[in-house]
């Protein structure tokens, strides 16, 4: 049966792909691309692996906005991304806020599993891109690896990360540094 399933990049949204905003990503006319995330996106476009969103989304939540506005800044995100030659395969996000205690809002592993679910993916030999210890986490529950990006919240998350004993997880400077790493290290 393992031999059926595929294994995925999975890529955190914000301050991996384009720009955190301390007031979130509201519209599309607010989503910045990081610099060379499109390009890193073309050459993961490149490897047989699915390349996957999983984003917390809590603005909808909070009522800032609908999730009409988050589904269409994911459709627009990923025709960008498709027209300068990389792709998304899909896009999974949590719309809850942090205290309705979901399954699917990460640390915890509900996206990842889903995704595993609906699109035959193989988390044990698949990655999790993020800036945060909150995307680590939800690697580590879901069984994949976990590789942190000192963009976004990334350098102030690595501090934390050592002080959780959490040494060992794979950090890198951004997205590209990512990708390289996976083109080196991807055989496990």
């Amino acid at each position: 049966m393992t031999n059926a399933l595929r294994r995925a990049v999975f890529l955190d949204r914000d301050g991996v792909i384009n720009r955190n905003r301390a007031d979130h990503v509201k519209s599309w006319a607010e989503f910045e691309f990081l610099p060379g995330a499109q390009a890193s996106l073309r050459r993961l476009a490149q490897l047989p692996w699915a390349v996957v969103v999983v984003s917390n989304q809590a603005i909808i939540g909070r009522g800032l906005v609908p999730q009409a506005v988050v589904d269409e800044i994911h459709e627009r995100m990923t025709e960008e991304i498709r027209a300068a030659g990389g792709r998304i395969d899909a896009v999974f996000y949590c719309p809850h806020r942090p205290d309705e205690g979901c399954d699917c809002r990460k640390p915890r592993s509900g996206l990842l599993l889903r995704a595993a679910r609906e699109l035959a993916i193989d988390l044990a030999r698949s990655v999790l891109i993020g800036d945060a210890e909150s995307d680590v986490r939800a690697a580590q529950a879901a069984g994949c690896r976990p590789i942190l990006v000192r963009t976004g919240r990334g350098q102030a998350q690595e501090i934390f990360l050592h002080q959780q004993g959490l040494d060992h997880v794979v950090v890198v400077d951004d997205l590209a540094s990512a990708v390289a790493w996976i083109e080196l290290h991807g055989a496990w």
